[in-house]
């Protein structure tokens, strides 16, 4: 199947420039996606993207992975309502070091036939003067076409307006397709559906400095079925930094997606072929107690950034985390591979809610009473009946571990030190 093929039966399609089809049919194309180095890890929305780049090599074409060493200096004001603290040099460089390694699992960058490159904007946009910028890039935009992006008329519209600074980015973007056009022969620039007005300016410039044809493809951004914001959760971002986010609640993150999402997010993030999506879609439908979709969705993606061993590890520890009677042996196993908490011994024992909130289950006090009053806490198989009730060291399991229920699908465990 050719590369358009496979991403629009994903549904990963949302929008193309004129040519791409047939661009990517003719031969072997050069395509780029950018990475801002806001954080020391990308996360699980930054997936996606990385996803597409290897179906791109899958399928003979040479994918570019740019990290926003420079742009990251400035930020990217799409879909932002406020200005960014802006980072410095050194903490955007710390970034790109982490983010290289994530990249280097779904991408093959020692391939002959379909390299993959990663490079760093920075290496270019560092170098570029002010009076450069405006006399070889300013002067083919217009400041009119510039306020009519959508990403600006919303910053210009609303009580925080838009600096100078972020009002550029769009154009460093654009020079950044530029140089890796001139560099690598790019011509295709794929991203986000709200990155359409930076790829477009993009293409504007290639074609008005250099007269020559490029192309874009945009993805739709990604929401859960209930409407949120994929990648989000209770305890915050899923992250690929497994120092970050472990790879047991990596994998309980994709177990646990809404039946109405998990075939769409086999479509977008594995490389199983429709047959076997289409099976798992199925036989899901029949058992959806069972959760085959997403059992299979959490295995795929969870060996995809942290590999098999770390698939093995997290299906161990949810089987002994989820039986109703541990042993200390057993839960020492497994601490460090599950959400957990340290306390420091007190004799006279804890209120639940201020131990749930000091070890991090709930986010407060009223959090853990409000689950509490509705049912939804139980310590070492026994529910939480008042908001009153304490827990004293006596009844800890070998006088150390309380095994916390939050729900029905989460799991903590609190060891008692000291």
């Amino acid at each position: 199947m050719d590369l358009y093929s496979e991403l629009a039966w994903r549904g990963l399609v949302y929008d193309e420039t004129e040519g791409v089809r047939d661009a990517l049919a003719a031969g072997q194309v050069t395509g780029y996606i950018g990475f801002d180095p806001t954080a020391a890890s990308l996360h699980v929305g930054s997936l996606l993207v990385m996803v597409v780049l290897a179906h791109m090599q899958r399928a003979g074409h040479s994918p570019i992975a740019v990290v926003g060493g420079g742009t990251g200096l400035i930020g990217d004001p799409s879909g932002k309502t406020v200005e960014r603290q802006l980072l410095t040099a050194e903490q955007v460089e710390r970034n790109v070091e982490g983010i290289r390694g994530q990249l280097a699992r779904v991408l093959d960058f020692t391939s002959t036939t379909a390299p993959a490159r990663l490079v760093n904007n920075a290496k270019w946009l560092t170098q570029l003067s002010a009076i450069d910028f405006m006399r070889d890039v300013g002067k083919h935009f217009t400041v009119n076409a510039m306020i009519a992006k959508e990403s600006v008329k919303r910053r210009i519209d609303g009580t925080e307006g838009i600096s100078y600074t972020e009002f550029s980015y769009p154009l460093l973007q654009s020079y950044d397709f530029l140089v890796l056009h001139d560099r690598f022969d790019c011509t295709l620039q794929i991203g986000g559906s709200d990155q359409w007005g930076n790829i477009t300016s993009g293409m504007d410039l290639i074609r008005r400095v250099r007269g020559g044809k490029a192309h874009g493809l945009v993805m739709p951004l990604l929401m859960t079925a209930a409407g949120t914001k994929f990648g989000k959760t209770e305890s915050g971002t899923v992250w690929l930094d497994r120092s970050l986010t472990s790879p047991y609640e990596f994998y309980q993150f994709w177990l646990n997606a809404d039946d109405r999402d998990a075939v769409k997010y086999l479509k977008f993030f594995t490389f199983l072929d429709a047959a076997r999506i289409g099976e798992l879609e199925a036989v899901s439908g029949r058992e959806p107690e069972k959760r085959h979709a997403q059992r299979q969705l959490a295995r795929e993606v969870t060996r995809l950034v942290h590999g098999d061993d770390a698939v093995a590890e997290a299906e161990r520890s949810a089987a002994s985390v989820f039986r109703d009677e541990l042993t200390g042996a057993e839960l020492d196993a497994i601490f460090e591979s599950v959400p957990s908490a340290r306390t420091p011994l007190v004799a006279a024992g804890w209120a639940v809610p201020a131990l749930l909130t000091a070890s991090g289950v709930t986010a407060s006090n009223s959090e853990a009473v409000r689950l509490i009053r509705g049912g939804g806490i139980s310590v070492n198989g026994r529910r939480v009946s008042s908001e009153k009730d304490r827990l004293t060291p006596d009844q800890a399991i070998d006088a150390r571990y309380f095994v916390v229920r939050k729900g029905k699908k989460e799991r903590f465990l609190i060891r008692i030190e000291g």
